[in-house]
């Protein structure tokens, strides 16, 4: 049961991740639609939305990587305390 757990969890983990990088770019691309659309900017909106739209994904899924391997530090860490305890005792 322990290996379906950790298959959901990585499948949500994907999940996750794929959406990070994704929703930050369409929602800056969106932005400069309407901004182009509202106030007849142009074409030119797009290029620097693009480009804070990538930033925006990059720094969500450098957020999400980062707590990710926290968590398997602390995961490792407490088995690594858990077979020095049975080890011991």
């Amino acid at each position: 049961m322990r290996k379906w757990s950790n298959i959901y969890r990585n499948i949500s983990i994907l999940t996750q991740l794929g959406l990070s990088l994704a929703m930050p770019l369409l929602l800056c691309l969106f932005l400069c639609q309407q901004l182009s659309l509202r106030f007849s900017l142009g074409e030119w909106v797009y290029i620097p939305g693009f480009f804070f739209g990538l930033g925006g994904s990059f720094m969500t899924a450098w957020k999400l990587f980062r707590s990710i391997m926290k968590r398997e530090e602390e995961e490792k860490k407490k088995r690594e305390t858990a077979a020095f305890n049975q080890h011991r005792g």
